[in-house]
């Protein structure tokens, strides 16, 4: 397990990264209680980025956006961002927001570092809502979407090596959809490896879930629980365990090496730590438990963020370029 001072150098980032907890101290912890209040704040995200939407663009970095469509011609936009020159490896994206609100768009700042300085395409994927649809309807979009950039369907993206990144909800997207993947084994075996950041891999709440304390911040470690089964009616705990509903009880063999992130003051530290366990019986698993760090705390402005995001941009470079020789 890391030392704090690898990612915490010194008092001066300590103070920093204090002076933002004692804040996150005084607002109320996220907890998701009915689906009219993220209706509300995914309103208040658009518009958000329709405003931002008219500043002109200083990335210098190509955007677009496609379609896919599954069975019955339901829409899975995906957003596309392209790396100036021949992309050597490709991103894909799930982001964050309890499955309930967010959007492709919001990942746009860490999407186009990791393009720019990874050289990669990266596809970020702008699944349904559980606001509207059962979570199943989100692990299907997902799984489309790996499934469709790993295809003849993008001739552009054959042959590159493929990174799954997820933060949040999106880290469990990104490990369900690992999952689902073993039913197309040759799909799988182009996985070079997978980013995930302080996911949710149990839905019935690992202990650190249940029992978190008014200490942890960001996230309502014991309303989840509530949450959890509000998002998926009619289902008993067992079935809520079941993969790839609940990663975390899911076969890893066949997987590529993964690389996890969760903080000491997030209640979803638990899921981090067991899910590297499990992984790590089938395949390497790098973990790394940081610091008085909260959920989300990679958004934050730390100098122990900004040294995560770019630890996990470098040890994507280094995934993109080892050689694929991994048995299903």
């Amino acid at each position: 397990m890391d030392t704090a001072d690898r990612w915490m150098q010194g008092p001066y980032e300590a103070a920093q990264v204090r002076r933002i907890n004692k804040t996150l101290a005084l607002l109320p912890r996220f907890r998701i209680r009915n689906r009219v209040a993220p209706v509300a704040i995914q309103a208040l995200l658009r518009a958000s980025q329709l405003a931002l939407s008219f500043k002109p663009a200083n990335h210098g970095l190509p955007i677009e956006t496609r379609t896919l469509y599954l069975e019955g011609g339901v829409p899975v936009p995906v957003r596309i961002i392209r790396p100036l020159g021949q992309a050597k490896g490709l991103v894909l994206d799930f982001h964050g927001g309890g499955w309930v609100i967010g959007n492709a768009q919001m990942d746009d700042d860490r999407n186009l570092a990791m393009a720019r300085e990874c050289q990669v395409t990266v596809v970020s994927v702008d699944y349904r809502l559980a606001v509207n649809t059962p979570i199943q309807g989100l692990l299907d979009d997902c799984l489309a979407a790996a499934r469709s950039v790993l295809s003849a369907d993008w001739l552009e993206f054959a042959e590159l090596p493929l990174i799954l990144v997820g933060e949040s909800a999106g880290a469990h997207l990104a490990a369900a959809t690992l999952l689902g993947l073993k039913q197309w084994p040759e799909l799988l075996k182009r996985v070079s490896g997978a980013v995930l950041f302080y996911g949710v891999y149990d839905l019935t709440g690992t202990p650190s879930v249940r029992t978190a304390g008014p200490d942890t911040l960001v996230l309502d470690g014991p309303g989840m629980v509530a949450a959890l089964r509000m998002l998926t009616p009619g289902l008993t705990d067992e079935a809520r365990r079941q993969p790839p509903l609940s990663p975390l009880y899911g076969d890893f063999s066949g997987f590529p090496p993964a690389l996890m992130f969760a903080g000491t003051l997030d209640p979803l530290q638990d899921d981090t730590l067991q899910l590297a366990e499990r992984w790590r019986t089938c395949a390497e698993a790098e973990v790394h438990l940081l610091p008085e760090s909260p959920h989300g705390f990679i958004h934050f402005p730390t100098a122990m963020a900004a040294r995560v995001l770019a630890h996990s941009r470098e040890w994507i470079r280094q995934r993109i370029a080892a050689p694929l020789h991994r048995d299903s």
